[in-house]
């Protein structure tokens, strides 16, 4: 028996509720031909299209009928119609298995063309692709209901191209597509980003004059511009729609968050609630992971408010787990607790939202007993989990806890196809000062990216293991792996830490020639540490006049450090200069400029530099001068 999938509603797939509406597919047919309704529940099942493939091999089986059957011309039409209602029963109810007997049936009594439109609709709604488009080609079906079906179930399991070719094929044949057949194919579009081809449809809707009264059209359109990035368009479809609902708001908002205008989002998320809608689940995760970009802790505390004001989190626990991550991306992972103990239940994506709360906020002993406590609660980890408590584990060097999990990862086999778990692997290893373990890990990953190689080259180099960076460098690339920005950045590094300066130049002049990539600001901070130790702090300041961009308060610290190192009163001067224009109130930048004209001698200047940091309320100060990583 087929085994059901649950879908649960997301942020980002808010159009799924335009392909799955059982109640709109049928609308615009509901004087034709019968048709059953679509399901919107995909199954995991074994393709059975025998019964198809039997009807195009014994051709005459569709109009002949078969010894002690009778034939179509002794049933009514009130026959035919109830084998037609048997198959929407099975298309409703997700019986494939009795859909398939009746199959076989309506082959022996030579009705399969009679019936075919429905048998494409049943075995399209239950993931039977193959099976529904095998029938469609045999019996040359013109009705749009069975052609949708099939468009709806490649746009569900993400066949974006399929569906667009079915969609074409279909208007060759003069089929006129509806409203729900222009709904699939925008979700086709969404899925691959053919916005080119959602353009075309949208003239056709257009044309057509389908957006005037089709409020589900209008947010499949909408949500179509959103994912593939087109948010202007978007914008403009959902203004200029008669009237808009909160699926129509939440697939805008969507678009707003996927580009990082989380801003936008949230100005969306209140003008619909001006407009008098009331937001649903859906939109209020969406804005709860638009206040988690911008760390807005305040507004996301006013959303929850509203959430359980309305009562959603009882029963949905996608948006607690959305609650849960706001928080802890936010800092507050008091409240992220707080907010998880509080839901009707926790799945593993609650507990990885305040496990990852706690690394990020450096306190890994919290994450660790965070892990123990869901595992107490029966609660299996995945590999995010781990991933997140190996981060604590390098956080804290602790090598037996990570090796614990270590062994819990080889159990379940979670190696063999997540690069990312087996990188952080490698990274614990490497911080807990466990070379040998770290380097094994890796040379047994079953494939590794140049994060991997990344991790082992800064493992290296953290470890004082110069040589050995420099090799596993040469390596990556006789091994055909080009390396990033991070690559260069680590040995840069050594380079710096080596005194390598010829090399270093080499390496960072040839950057974008070699490898095509830009100089990131840590790597511009390494060569200007790397000539500044040498005594060429002539050419560190020409290597920042030359960059695209000085604005980081990283730069300056250096350079300001390197001036303190060599009681360059002159360089330092101007490095404070511009240090102050980007902040004043950077109380570093003080201290640095204080010990320059202290070592130099000027004693009544750097008294001066100390009431002006006090005038200025600069009261942080440095824990130590600015140096990149230690060999």
């Amino acid at each position: 028996m087929a085994a059901t999938i649950p879908q649960l509603r997301s942020c980002v797939e808010v159009e799924e509720d335009f392909c799955s509406c059982k109640d709109l597919l049928w609308k615009d047919n509901r004087n034709s031909k019968p048709s059953p309704r679509h399901a919107p529940i995909n199954h995991d099942i074994t393709v059975l299209d025998s019964w198809c493939h039997a009807s195009h091999d014994h051709g005459s089986v569709r109009h002949r009928e078969s010894p002690g059957q009778a034939s179509h011309g002794t049933l009514s039409a009130a026959q035919i119609n109830s084998c037609i209602a048997s198959l929407k029963a099975c298309t409703r109810n997700k019986d494939l298995v009795k859909g398939i007997g009746i199959h076989h049936d309506l082959a022996q009594k030579g009705l399969l063309e009679e019936c075919s439109d429905s048998l494409v609709t049943l075995y399209a709604n239950c993931g039977e692709l193959g099976t529904a488009k095998a029938l469609l080609d045999m019996h040359s079906c013109k009705d749009v209901v069975a052609w949708t079906a099939l468009i709806a179930g490649y746009a569900r399991e993400g066949q974006g191209y399929n569906a667009l070719d079915c969609f074409e094929q279909m208007q060759c044949l003069g089929i006129l597509p509806n409203s729900v057949t222009y709904v699939c194919t925008l979700k086709a579009c969404a899925t691959i980003k053919a916005i080119d081809k959602g353009k075309q449809i949208h003239d056709e809707i257009v044309q057509q004059g389908l957006l005037r009264n089709d409020i589900v059209l209008g947010g499949a359109l909408l949500g179509m511009y959103a994912k593939c990035g087109a948010i202007s368009k978007a914008r403009r479809v959902l203004e200029e729609l008669p009237f808009r609902n909160a699926v129509c708001w939440s697939a805008l908002i969507v678009g707003y968050v996927q580009e990082g205008q989380a801003e936008r989002a949230l100005e969306c998320f209140e003008q619909m609630q001006q407009e008098g809608i009331l937001p649903d689940a859906v939109t209020y995760i969406c804005a709860l992971n638009a206040c988690a970009m911008m760390r807005a802790a305040e507004r996301g505390r006013r959303i929850h408010k509203e959430i359980v004001m309305q009562g959603l989190l009882q029963n949905n626990i996608v948006l607690g787990g959305a609650l849960v991550d706001m928080y802890a991306k936010c800092g507050a992972v008091s409240e992220a607790q707080h907010a998880l103990q509080k839901l009707p239940w926790r799945n593993v994506i609650s507990w990885n939202a305040l496990i990852a709360g706690y690394v990020q906020k450096g306190e890994a002993e919290q994450a660790l007993n965070c892990l123990e406590q869901m595992q107490r609660e029966g609660i299996c980890p995945n590999a995010v989990t781990y991933a997140s408590a190996l981060r604590a584990c390098a956080i804290m060097r602790t090598a037996d806890r990570g090796k614990e999990i270590h062994d819990e990862i080889a159990r379940q086999g979670l190696l063999q196809n997540n690069v990312v778990l087996g990188n952080v692997l490698v990274d614990m290893y490497a911080k807990c000062s466990d070379l040998s373990e770290a380097q094994r890990v890796f040379d047994e990953l079953p494939s590794r990216d140049v994060v991997s190689w990344n991790t082992l080259i800064a493992g290296y180099a953290q470890e004082g293991a110069a040589q050995r960076a420099l090799n596993c460098f040469e390596e990556m690339q006789s091994e055909g792996m080009r390396p990033n920005a991070a690559t260069c950045a680590s040995v840069l590094n050594v380079h710096n830490h080596q005194g390598l300066v010829e090399e270093g130049q080499a390496l960072f002049l040839n950057m974008s020639v070699t490898y095509g990539v830009k100089p990131s600001l840590e790597c511009y901070t390494c060569m200007i540490d790397l000539l500044g130790r040498a005594g060429h702090l002539d050419k560190a300041v020409k290597l920042i006049q030359e960059m695209p961009s000085s604005d980081r308060m990283a730069i300056w610290h250096t350079l300001l450090g390197l001036c303190q190192n060599w009681a360059d009163v002159k360089v330092g001067e101007w490095a404070f200069e511009q240090a102050l224009k980007l902040d004043n109130r950077d109380g570093s930048a003080y201290v640095f400029m204080g010990n320059i004209y202290a070592a130099a001698g000027m004693e009544e200047k750097a008294k001066n530099i100390e009431a002006m940091r006090i005038r200025n309320k600069a009261w942080e100060k440095p824990r130590h001068s600015w140096q990149i990583g230690s060999l």
